[in-house]
């Protein structure tokens, strides 16, 4: 019961107020971003929503771990287009990843979206993820958060900011954790000692402590 009663006062908070983020917002180091992001709400236009937990940084041409360490491909040419595009890519041949585009143009730096805590439109994100048996593991993920919201490779290149795709990033008044936790990235080879991830201390949708 408290638990819904929290989730309740949350979605409140983000129908009070939905302040998109502005291109200036990602025109940034993604490692100022990632962290910036945490708490914001990703919302879409047929109501889901969730609270962003987690994030990762990826750093272009210095980062051995980026798609766009060796410069632009066809596969990953968003990430070089004007920030606050999303950039999707597939992995694994079966699962979307998505990733806030951050810095200038040209330089190929993004952020990876890991985890969000459910805010609204839960029973659309159960219909996405009919074999999840825990809303905790509706968005507890960055594979898992494309599917419970809808992203997939339609959604590669869209504007976060015009929201004329259908998806944006808000700003609801909760600030960024005093002291979020920073840790090494996941599902990585290369730049591993880089402790460019972060997450909500305590938060039970991170994916991984």
């Amino acid at each position: 019961m408290i638990e819904l009663q929290f989730r309740a006062l949350l979605e409140i908070r983000v129908s009070r107020r939905r302040v998109v983020l502005k291109r200036t917002f990602y025109r940034r180091d993604p490692r100022v971003v990632a962290v910036d992001l945490l708490n914001k709400v990703l919302v879409n236009a047929d109501g889901r929503s969730g609270r962003i937990v987690e994030t990762e940084a990826y750093c272009g041409a210095f980062d051995e771990a980026a798609h766009s360490w060796r410069g632009m491909t066809p596969r990953n040419a968003v990430m070089f287009d004007q920030p606050g595009l999303l950039y999707v890519y597939f992995t694994y041949g079966m699962h979307w990843c998505c990733n806030p585009v951050c810095g200038e143009p040209g330089e190929g730096v993004a952020v990876l979206l890991r985890a969000l805590a459910p805010l609204t439109g839960l029973d659309a994100m159960r219909a996405a993820r009919p074999a999840c048996r825990s809303d905790r593991d509706l968005c507890r993920g960055p594979a898992r958060l494309c599917q419970a919201m809808g992203i997939g490779k339609l959604q590669n290149g869209i504007d976060l900011i015009s929201g004329n795709g259908g998806y944006s990033i808000i700003d609801d008044g909760m600030s960024p954790p005093a002291e979020p936790v920073a840790a090494a990235r996941v599902g990585i080879t290369r730049a591993v000692e880089q402790l460019w991830r972060w997450y909500v201390p305590g938060d039970p949708y991170v994916s991984r402590r």
